[in-house]
């Protein structure tokens, strides 16, 4: 794995700059790079430091993931920085997930923090640090193209792949990436933990939604947003009052356990309206999905998505769902997605993620934020049969 960075000058010319997160995966790609000989230097980003947080098992960019990055630093005998973006994270990630739950969306704030903060704000300092290129423990492959630039593929280890999560990399950032953990399975790096006598080696993974110290991510949004919260009414497709509830945060697409209802056959969450503040429920067959309008698209492939006819492709709606064949088609303002066998509990806020193919090792196209996904809905209060779920405020524009 000696030219695993596939760059041209010898390891000993070039300087790579580490994201250390404190966790195993990091840990293992910067003492992986710096036994090849690389000029490796760590960067760990402060991200937020929540009381509890601090010392919590999953959490990550907290205060125990900071002291464990620097020991492995101390380890390997490299640079070893820590940046505090605090601040820009609380407005660009933690606030903006707020707002998306307040709007009735369920959003992914990973995707945001990879967009706004490690694959910006740090892929920057990495230049200012005279690298070459920043590598991550990231689960994705990254590899040249036969036309010039770089792809984005799916991971060896199907169970750790995390391109759903990466989608939105721009072509400029993915040149300077190198995701050195694409090929390996997850057991291969704890072992290679164990060999470089990291103190991580077994280190729980972190969570999803690290700045949740609780777990109770409605807490989370009550403090950034205090009193924005509003109680609503519970309705079925047809508008009839069922129940009441505290606030759509509470709820999200597909959702069935947690509804406080008593009418004697199984109801899911079909939509959220958070202009009516109301949470819509309907049989299952309501949450069937066949297309879904895309914003905030970040294109891979080759050529203009804009210029594209349609074109078969794979989808992906989740991130623990497989990719599944679809169609796309392309506009100036986004794209949209037909599902050839529909999906249920599509939600707004979650992303669309593209491949040219649906096994291991697919290449990513790219994908976008979901606006609306139009379901069945026939009788739903006299809208049309195809009711879109839609968010209750403009798109962002992240370009």
């Amino acid at each position: 794995m000696v030219n695993s960075l596939d760059l041209s000058k010898k390891p000993a010319d070039t300087r790579v700059v580490v994201a250390m997160s404190g966790g195993v995966d990091s840990s293992v790609v910067a003492a992986l790079l710096k036994s090849e000989g690389y000029d490796v230097v760590g960067i760990t980003l402060q991200l937020y430091d929540h009381g509890e947080a601090t010392h919590r098992r999953g959490a990550c960019c907290a205060g125990q993931d900071i002291h464990d990055a620097r020991r492995v630093a101390e380890r390997l005998d490299i640079p070893h920085y820590v940046l505090d973006y605090e601040s820009r994270f609380r407005d660009e990630v933690m606030t903006r997930f707020a707002e998306s739950y307040l709007a009735g969306e369920t959003p992914i704030p990973c995707v945001e923090c990879n967009r706004s903060i490690k694959f910006a704000e740090l892929l920057d300092t990495a230049r200012d640090l005279g690298a070459d290129v920043l590598a991550t423990g990231h689960y994705v492959v990254s590899k040249p193209l036969p036309g010039g630039g770089r792809g984005l593929y799916r991971a060896a280890d199907p169970d750790r792949d995390q391109s759903y999560f990466l989608y939105a990399t721009t072509q400029a950032q993915l040149d300077f990436l190198r995701f050195p953990l694409g090929h390996m399975l997850k057991p291969d790096v704890r072992a290679l933990a164990r060999r470089f006598g990291l103190a991580v080696a077994e280190k729980s993974d972190s969570q999803d939604i690290c700045f949740v110290p609780s777990g109770r991510y409605t807490e989370v949004i009550e403090r950034l947003k205090p009193g924005a919260v509003t109680p609503g009414d519970i309705v079925d497709h047809k508008g009839h009052v069922l129940g009441r509830h505290d606030g759509i945060i509470h709820f999200t697409v597909g959702q069935r356990r947690g509804l406080g209802l008593a009418v004697g056959e199984p109801l899911f969450v079909v939509r959220l309206d958070a202009e009516r503040a109301e949470v819509v429920v309907g049989p299952r067959e309501l949450l069937a999905t066949r297309t879904i309008q895309l914003t905030d698209v970040n294109w891979l492939g080759d050529g203009p998505l804009a210029s594209e006819p349609p074109r078969e492709v794979a989808a992906r709606v989740r991130s623990t769902r497989k990719p599944r064949p679809a169609l796309l088609t392309g506009s100036d303002g986004g794209a949209e997605v037909t599902l050839l066998d529909p999906e249920e509990g599509v939600a707004p806020g979650q992303a669309c993620v593209l491949y040219d193919g649906a096994g291991e090792g697919a290449r990513v196209l790219g994908g976008g934020t979901i606006r609306t996904a139009a379901r069945s809905a026939t009788g739903d209060r006299g809208r049309s049969e195809l009711e879109p779920q839609r968010a209750a405020t403009p798109a962002r524009s992240l370009s």
